[in-house]
C-alpha cells in the first residue's frame, strides 16, 4: 500500500488530492494547519467511505514538521508519496505590503516544501523510490503582475529549488514534480481576495490600483477549473515515471505559456493591461498624475 502524505488538505487542491489518493486504497496522510478546518474534508470521506489520516501539521514551523512526519513514518512506515500542496496567496505592492506578510508567502510556499522535503527524503533514499510533487503556480513561470509580486517571487522559488532537487535525486532512484495550475476554484483565491479588498480602505498611493487588479482577479476566480480536474493531473504525475519536471494544468496555464513564448516583458504588460480592463474597467490613474501621464 503507498503512503501518501499531502499538506494543506482542509480545502481546495490538497483536500481533493487527498481524497483521490484514498479512493486507490492508499494510505493518505492528509495534513491540516487547523484541526478545526479538517470538518468538510472528514464529511466527503465518510460520504464515500474512505479510510485518511488527518495529522496536525504546520509546515512553517520546524517542530511541527519534524514531529507530524516522525508520527507517521513510526506508526505507518515509510512515506513513499509527498505532495507539498499548503500555500497562501496575498497580493499588494511591492513599496507598501507590510514585510510580517511578504515573508509568510515565502516561509509556507517555498520553506514550507523544503521542510518537508527534506524530512521525508532520508527515508526515500534508503528506499531508493519515492516522488516528490511541488504544487507551484502558473505565476512562478509566468511574468509578474501588478501587486502579484510576493506571490510570484515564491512559486518561482520553489521552481528553480525543485529544478536543483530534480537532478539532486534522481540518482536515488527519486522523482520530483513541480506542477503549475492555472486558475482554480481554491479557498487560497477567494481568502485572499477578501484579504485585499479588507486593506483597500487606506488612502495609500498604491490602494485604487489594488483594489482595481482586485476586481480583475475576483472575475478571473469566477471562471476556474474545479480543484479535482488538478487533483487527477497529481495522481497521475506520481503514476507516471515520465511526466515532465515541470507540468502546468489547466487549459489557461497552457494558453498562457504558448502565448508567452518568445514574448517579453514590455510586450506582454499591455496586453495584460487590457485585458484587466476588459473586466474590471480603466485602470486608476496614480494619485496627482493623469492616466497617459
Amino acid at each position: 500500500m503507498t503512503s501518501v502524505l499531502i499538506t494543506g488538505c482542509s480545502s481546495g487542491i490538497g483536500l481533493e488530492t487527498a481524497l483521490a489518493f484514498a479512493r486507490r486504497g492508499d494510505r493518505v496522510h492528509a495534513c491540516v494547519r487547523d484541526p478545526a478546518r479538517a470538518a468538510e474534508l472528514l464529511r466527503r470521506a465518510q460520504a464515500e467511505d474512505l479510510t485518511l489520516d488527518v495529522p496536525h501539521l504546520d509546515v512553517t514551523d520546524d517542530t511541527s514538521v519534524t514531529a507530524a512526519v516522525t508520527a507517521v513514518q513510526d506508526r505507518h512506515g515509510p512515506v513513499d508519496v509527498l505532495v507539498n500542496n499548503a500555500g497562501v496567496d496575498r497580493t499588494g505592492p511591492v513599496e507598501t505590503m507590510p514585510l510580517d506578510q511578504a515573508r509568510t508567502l515565502m516561509e509556507t510556499n517555498y520553506w514550507g516544501a523544503l521542510r518537508m522535503s527534506r524530512a521525508v527524503l532520508p527515508g526515500m533514499r534508503a528506499r531508493g523510490s519515492g516522488v516528490i510533487v511541488n504544487v507551484s503556480s502558473l505565476a512562478g513561470r509566468t511574468f509578474a503582475v501588478p501587486h502579484g509580486g510576493f506571490y510570484a517571487a515564491s512559486k518561482a522559488a520553489l521552481g528553480a529549488l525543485s529544478e536543483a532537487l530534480y537532478a539532486e535525486v534522481q540518482p536515488f532512484g527519486i522523482r520530483v514534480v513541480c506542477l503549475e495550475p492555472g486558475s482554480f476554484a481554491s479557498a487560497i483565491q477567494r481568502r485572499s481576495a477578501a484579504n485585499a479588498a479588507a486593506e483597500q480602505s487606506g488612502t495609500g498611493p498604491y490602494d485604487a490600483d489594488h483594489a482595481w487588479l482586485s476586481r480583475f482577479l475576483a472575475h478571473v476566480a469566477e471562471g476556474a477549473a474545479d480543484c479535482a480536474e488538478a487533483a487527477r493531473a497529481i495522481v497521475a504525475a506520481v503514476d507516471d515515471p515520465d511526466t515532465p519536471l515541470h507540468t502546468t494544468v489547466g487549459k489557461d496555464a497552457e494558453a498562457a505559456l504558448r502565448f508567452l513564448a518568445g514574448v517579453s516583458y514590455e510586450q506582454w504588460l499591455p496586453s495584460f493591461l487590457d485585458q484587466a480592463e476588459s473586466l474590471a474597467g480603466p485602470r486608476p490613474a496614480a494619485p496627482g498624475r493623469s492616466r497617459t501621464a
